[in-house]
């Protein structure tokens, strides 16, 4: 596949925010026209059905196949949505593009501006609202999250304590997977994981569903082995830059949930929140300087 180049824009919009959490439904040659999609961005309006063919080294049909797994009616549908996302016009190269700093920290908060922008593409109010019911109703919580969702788990067991609802993030995965196992009805657990394939949190969200809790999911995909066990999942992520490694795009869209998440809650639960962020003010009051 041709590699991006400085003659067209990658797609930053909520289209791209829906393809990118749909990439795990899709492999082989399915995967390679969604990431010319991607790549391409606005400049598909140049291109026809066999010019992305030819770019994602397949056939025409397997692009309107593709087309179609990502919920387009076919490559011209799809080519229209992404020329209406299209920006105003394209951003002049930057002078120091060859400073690899420089072009880190383009692509960097270029990432996180879409990450951002796609979340109302991928989060819907209805699936946020009913979260926030579960973990309202909710007599115990357990947090998952490992490795680099491990901060955004910490971000959220606070968040959840000081609107006082009763909240377990071990760090440690065996004490998770037995904090999740010993959970029942009536309870959540709710698990972060930017691939939704991290074993150890998948193994623990399995056991907690087994025991009857909920479990809510927070990843960067709609189809993963996570989502499969969850009873319900919010997706926000972004692209990742560097292979094998979670950018910070992700992770600033996972907070972004977390704090929409936590302000439905606080409207839900009214003045028992109101109460609870009073003792919380009382608590960090005495640490401030």
């Amino acid at each position: 596949m041709e590699k991006r180049s400085e003659f067209f824009t990658p797609l930053e919009s909520r289209l791209a925010a829906q393809i990118r959490a749909r990439l795990g439904e899709l492999r082989g040659t399915e995967a390679r026209v969604a990431q010319v999609v991607l790549d391409r961005g606005a400049d598909l309006v140049h291109l026809s059905v066999s010019d992305v063919a030819t770019l994602a080294g397949t056939a025409p049909s397997s692009v309107v196949r593709a087309c179609q797994r990502l919920g387009f009616r076919g490559y011209q549908e799809l080519k229209i949505a992404a020329a209406r996302q299209a920006p105003a016009a394209a951003p002049a190269p930057a002078d120091d593009e060859g400073d690899p700093a420089a072009r880190a920290l383009a692509e960097t908060l270029r990432a996180a501006r879409a990450a951002l922008d796609g979340l109302t593409a991928t989060l819907p109010a209805a699936d946020l609202r009913a979260a926030a019911e579960l973990l309202d109703g909710a007599g115990r919580v357990v947090l998952l999250g490992a490795g680099l969702s491990g901060a955004v788990v910490l971000d959220l067991a606070y968040r959840l304590r000081a609107l006082g609802v009763l909240v377990d993030a071990p760090a440690d995965p065996i004490t998770a997977q037995l904090a999740a196992a010993g959970l029942g009805p009536g309870t959540v657990c709710l698990a972060v994981s930017h691939t939704g394939a991290t074993r150890s949190v998948v193994d623990a969200a399995r056991l907690a569903r087994e025991a009857g809790a909920e479990v809510l999911a927070l990843t960067s995909y709609a189809r993963s082995p996570l989502t499969g066990t969850a009873t319900l999942t919010l997706v926000a992520g972004g692209q990742d830059l560097v292979f094998g490694l979670e950018t910070t795009a992700s992770r600033l869209a996972h907070l972004a949930a977390v704090d929409a998440l936590a302000q439905t809650l606080l409207a839900l639960r009214g003045p028992r929140a109101e109460r609870a962020l009073g003792l919380s003010a009382d608590v960090t009051a005495d640490y401030a300087y």
